[in-house]
């Protein structure tokens, strides 16, 4: 059997930048990495308009 750490590792993808300005490739990331959220426009839009009605007065 081979070493079961193996199996339990992953990889991040490529950083472009420095220190602060550090940020993933994103030439390097694929759908495998999980990078897509086709539902994150409106899940945007929903968090927007609860935010606006917290600010609405009673």
């Amino acid at each position: 059997m081979s070493d079961p750490l193996d199996k339990a590792t992953s990889k991040a993808p490529a950083t472009v930048g420095e220190g602060c300005l550090s940020r993933y490739d994103p030439d390097d990331m694929s759908p495998e990495d999980g990078t897509e959220f086709p539902g994150a426009a409106e899940l945007w839009e929903q968090l927007n308009d609860e935010q606006e009605e917290a600010k609405k007065p009673a």
